[in-house]
């Protein structure tokens, strides 16, 4: 083995990179090794350091190894039993705690043991072990008082009072398609690797700039007027903290700490710099240029030059981040002060006084918004206000490929071997048309994983996890999913990086300081050609001329960033249309979003999903005590519906009234910024080389309405890229004959995913102009320096036709092709009536499969 590993030292070394982890085999190799006495130090070396911790299948190895040398049940000359206790406290927890408990009763390795669990926080369900063995082993007792006096809290260093770091200065906005290409995501759980990709298409020589500015001798500070908006990818911090950060002891190939100075930080983006222990400060960054040298004072809000001259101020938020990078991050010390005030109540003791605790708002006369009343729900009250800290239960947890593998190692970190969370979903979406064999591996190891632990996984070409995920949910209901279009549109969500997603899939819960909502209130009537995603652009073009939202990135005003967009005045629509207006919810940067239903569109969504669920556990999909116990969770909400609803005098950050009667021609998303919103004659003959009609803003009336504008073409004047949502849109339209048009005019008619949208599987040609009904329109997602309109199906479809984005007259001449047939175009899939999936209700036998 050394002499394999060692030429992988090298191969790696050459781009400077660490060697990987090691895995399972190779860890049964070292041990094999270790047990022989042949090259102690060098391979002790190696299962010291280059195990991942928690419950990876190397460290099941490891530990067990440990653990016998530890007994003095495998003789071991480089490890004696103090050192191999020591060695598994290094490991977090999982595999290791079981061995420690039973080496508090040890006399040679009691004290070493004491010490180890005093510092591990994932201790889950062997807390009450150690409780009741606390009555009559003193180590075990001192473990007990040393979580309670927050040990484990208290020998980590406190947050500098300075903090003296050079200046590295991205210009404009950076969003995390930047610090983490879409066209390197399969590389994204290898850090190191993934991390040489940041900033290559955004500035010149990036990284040779970093290792320049590091020969100053101080830390870096990331620098930005935007930063972190789009994808929820916790890749992108990652990658900023490989290049900035701190190595983590015991972990390899994963860095903590850091700094990230922007004016604004996207809420998800900060969410993830904060759970990865680095310091997010939003501040006027104007006076930061790219190789200042600068001093933060984190305690008393200022940033001075090297003259000591202020050069901007801020407020450290939220109130406990001293405690969140002292504790390594926000979700080790939400874990760790549970542990400790638990303790501390088992004990008979007060609440300890160590931490900074949130602050309680408090109460005011003022009603709840309906976000509000749902998060309270969840959290078991009326209702939380804006700027309190809660931990809502999460019901509805999404992961998809692209970010599924980074999940994957969360949770092994995190020790997890059974989901709390009701439900949790993965999907394959982002690399099931062209898989690497990176990819296929995914799709063949991450289902196991999932459904061990109560998880469902959906399979390649089952389609997009959004359009999938919401078919799971329940009304009035939290949750969070790993991609930042998890915008549920029934109840709400909070999108997440996949750390957080894998703490809320694990412990059930969600950290979250209540944001405030801004409401968007519709009126009037839709006019003659207008569509959902005119409206969905309607709210950043109506923000703009009431001044609540900029297009420039330099002191960018944003109404919606880090805040809940609340709808109004749509109570009728079709779940499959809220949805459309939720999932834009990301590209506002809003935190999340409600949309206000009547009860009707959500009784008949909710029918039919109960259909496509047993079809699912028809079709031996798992986990099936899963899906069981969702179906009776719908069933239960069907027999006796309620929904919540915003009180009359509830509050809000700002209200933008829109009325319908004044949206009269469609608006699109122009180049390459989904808020520089303009209509269709400020852009109308703009020529067009491709078009996507696709993602999870699309639905199959989307498809019929694209095939009506073009079943007379025989060729088209631009490259047109096709690709359903689901795997059912898709069979329902080859049914319906649908994709016979489509196949006439295009060879791209891709498998159900989401294509183009993300950019790391097919790609626009290089330097085109495009009209997608995608997602977000960022500079380089859809093809090297391609420029992309956003717009409804029917404009993407009319331009593809044309050639060039069509006038008003020729939009409204086309749209005429649709109005016969209308109301047939525009009918979503209620699976209750198709026979199919209806024929299989009555043949599930939930509380059978529930009693397995």
């Amino acid at each position: 083995m050394k002499t394999a590993y060692l030429a992988h030292i090298d191969e790696r070394a050459k781009n400077n990179l660490p060697p990987l982890v090691l895995n399972a085999e190779q860890t049964k190799s070292v041990v094999e090794h270790l047990i022989s006495g042949d090259d102690d130090g060098f391979y002790l070396d190696l299962l010291t350091h280059r195990v991942p911790p928690g419950v990876d299948e190397a460290a099941y190895v490891k530990a067990g190894f440990l653990n016998s040398v530890a007994k003095g049940e495998q003789k071991c000359q480089a490890i004696d039993k103090k050192q191999a206790t020591f060695l598994l406290g290094t490991m977090m927890g999982g595999y290791n705690i079981a061995p420690l408990i039973e080496l508090l009763d040890n006399d040679i390795t009691a004290q070493v043991a004491c010490e180890a669990l005093s510092n591990t926080l994932l201790i889950y369900e062997a807390y009450q072990s150690i409780f009741e063995k606390s009555k009559n082993n003193k180590f075990a007792k001192k473990v007990l008082n040393n979580w309670a006096d927050a040990k484990w809290f208290t020998d980590k260093e406190a947050l500098p009072k300075i903090i003296k770091l050079t200046v590295f200065r991205v210009e404009g906005e950076v969003n995390t398609d930047d610090l983490s290409p879409a066209t390197e995501a399969w590389s994204r759980p290898d850090i190191p690797l993934h991390a040489q990709s940041m900033l290559v298409k955004k500035m010149d020589n990036p990284l040779a700039t970093i290792e320049k500015l590091k020969e100053k001798g101080l830390p870096l500070a990331f620098v930005g007027d935007v930063v972190g908006t789009g994808s929820s990818r916790k890749s992108a911090i990652n990658s900023v903290l490989w290049h900035m950060g701190n190595d983590i002891d015991f972990v390899p190939n994963k860095r903590g700490g850091g700094v990230v100075l922007g004016g604004n930080i996207a809420p998800i983006f900060f969410n993830t710099a904060e759970d990865s222990g680095a310091l997010p400060i939003e501040c006027d960054v104007t006076k930061l240029n790219m190789g200042d040298e600068i001093s933060i004072y984190p305690y008393e809000g200022k940033i001075t030059n090297s003259k000591g001259d202020i050069v901007s101020t801020f407020k450290l938020t939220p109130t406990t981040m001293a405690d969140e990078v002292r504790a390594g991050g926000r979700i080790p010390l939400i874990i760790g002060r549970g542990l400790t005030d638990k303790t501390r109540f088992d004990l008979d003791l007060p609440v300890s006084d160590v931490f900074l605790r949130p602050i309680d708002i408090g109460s005011n006369h003022a009603g709840y918004t309906l976000a509000q009343k749902i998060v309270g729900k969840a959290c078991g009250v009326d209702g939380i206000r804006p700027g309190t800290y809660c931990e809502p239960r999460m019901t509805t947890v999404g992961s998809q490929d692209t970010t599924g593998a980074m999940t994957r190692d969360e949770l092994k970190e995190l020790a997890c071997l059974g989901f709390s969370a009701d439900l949790v979903m993965q999907s394959f979406c982002h690399t099931a048309a062209y898989p690497k064999p990176v990819d296929l591996e995914l799709q063949h190891s991450l289902p196991d994983f999932m459904q061990s632990r109560g998880g469902v996984a959906l399979k390649p070409g089952d389609g997009v996890i959004h359009s999938w995920l919401n078919r799971m949910l329940l009304p009035d209901t939290v949750g969070t999913g790993g991609d930042s279009h998890t915008r549920f549109p029934i109840g709400i969500s909070f999108p997440a990086g996949s750390g957080l997603v894998a703490f809320g899939a694990s412990i059930g819960v969600l950290p979250l300081d209540m944001p405030e909502s801004v409401l968007v209130r519709f009126s009037g009537t839709m006019q003659e050609g207008i569509t959902l995603r005119d409206l969905v652009n309607a709210i950043p073009y109506v923000a703009i001329q009431q001044g609540l939202l900029t297009v420039e990135k330099e002191n960018k005003k944003n109404i919606f960033s880090g805040r809940i967009l609340e709808i109004e005045g749509l109570e009728t629509l079709k779940i499959e249309q809220a949805f459309e207006l939720t999932d834009a919810s990301a590209e506002r940067s809003a935190n999340g979003c409600t949309i206000k239903l009547d009860k009707a569109p959500i009784a008949e969504y909710l029918q039919s999903n109960i259909a496509l669920l047993s079809s699912m556990i028809e079709m031996d999909y798992e986990d099936k005590k899963t899906i069981a116990r969702r179906i009776q969770a719908m069933q239960k909400w069907l027999d006796t519906p309620e929904l919540l609803s915003a009180d009359n005098n509830a509050e809000y950050a700002a209200v933008i009234d829109i009325n319908l009667d004044d949206i009269k021609e469609p608006i699109l998303a122009c180049p390459n910024d989904p808020d520089d919103v303009k209509t269709l004659s400020d852009v109308a003959n703009t020529k067009i080389d491709e078009v996507f009609i696709g993602s999870c803003m699309t639905n199959i009336g989307h498809f019929r309405a694209a095939a009506q504008l073009l079943k007379d073409e025989s060729e088209l004047p631009t490259e047109l890229w096709v690709a359903p949502p689901t795997r059912m849109d898709q069979a329902q339209l080859k049914k319906e004959g649908v994709y016979k048009t489509f196949d006439a005019i295009t060879k791209h008619t891709e498998i159900p995913g989401c294509s183009l949208c993300m950019g790391n599987q097919a790609r626009v040609a290089s330097n085109t102009t495009v009209v997608s009904t995608s997602t977000r329109n960022f500079p380089n997602r859809l093809g090297d320096n391609a420029d992309v309109y956003l717009s409804s199906a029917e404009v993407a479809a009319i331009s593809a036709k044309l050639g060039h984005i069509p006038t008003i007259k020729e939009y409204l001449s086309a749209m005429q092709a649709i109005k016969p047939a209308e109301f047939e175009i525009y009918q979503y899939l209620n699976f209750d009536q198709i026979s199919e999936y209806k024929d299989v209700i009555g043949h599930i036998a939930l509380d059978t499969i529930l009693e397995e």
